[in-house]
């Protein structure tokens, strides 16, 4: 999960709000936001692919791969250009530097589309083209070791609380350093997928380019996994 770049993207926002030179700051900005990214639908539709470079263009900097969102995503099929706004938000602009579409990002969270149909903008993940749903991730789970000892298994399901988050279980028997956290709700995010405990624990996980989970680095202890029974 995207966590730091969003809050790298404020202090850029802030330093050009107070008419101060940030280029060293917005190089460096610059090169980690380069890459491969992925736009996905958070429905679960499929999305598609653009690489964010670092030539300067019209409007920002370049963006190649936008043919490939022709056909699932076809406003994005114009894309020639990104920046970080004055706000910290991401915007993706058209060759002739006129807006397509916006992305703000809150600390701990995915870049998340201001309008339209919700879209995340995350780093690409293997062959992925399209984030999980809940509805698509609900069923029997076991978290384990890397070696494979399993230490707790748990049922994702698509029930939701009054607050609508959905509802999960976990079995009787699980390790104390699972069971303590008191887990009963769960969400996905992105790539990310977090548990919830009714006394405000939470574990969160990153997803494989497998469809498994690992234990999101920003966790303590030690490292463990999500694998579908």
């Amino acid at each position: 999960m995207i966590r730091v770049l969003g809050l790298a993207a404020a202090s850029v926002a802030l330093a050009l709000a107070m008419g101060q030179p940030a280029r060293a700051a917005d190089d460096e900005l610059i090169k980690a936001q380069a890459g491969a990214w992925l736009l996905a639908p958070e429905s679960g539709a499929k999305g598609c692919r653009l690489t964010f470079e670092t030539n300067p263009v019209t409007g920002g900097y370049g963006i190649t791969g936008a043919d490939a969102c022709a056909t699932p995503l076809p406003a994005l099929s114009k894309a020639g250009a990104w920046n970080f706004a004055d706000d910290g938000s991401l915007a993706i602009m058209d060759g002739a530097g006129q807006m397509l579409l916006r992305f703000q990002q809150e600390e701990g969270s995915p870049w998340e589309s201001e309008s339209g149909d919700p879209t995340w903008l995350l780093p690409a993940l293997g062959d992925v083209d399209h984030v999980p749903t809940v509805a698509s991730l609900a069923g029997a789970w076991r978290i384990q070791r890397p070696d494979g000892k399993p230490v707790c298994d748990v049922t994702l399901t698509t029930d939701k609380d009054p607050d609508g988050t959905a509802k999960m279980s976990p079995a009787g028997d699980c390790a104390s350093e699972i069971g303590d956290l008191k887990l009963s709700l769960w969400a996905a995010e992105g790539f990310g997928l977090v548990m919830l405990g009714s006394d405000g624990s939470s574990l969160s996980f990153d997803m494989k380019p497998d469809g498994t989970f690992q234990k999101s680095d920003e966790e303590e202890g030690e490292p463990l996994l999500l694998k579908r029974k």
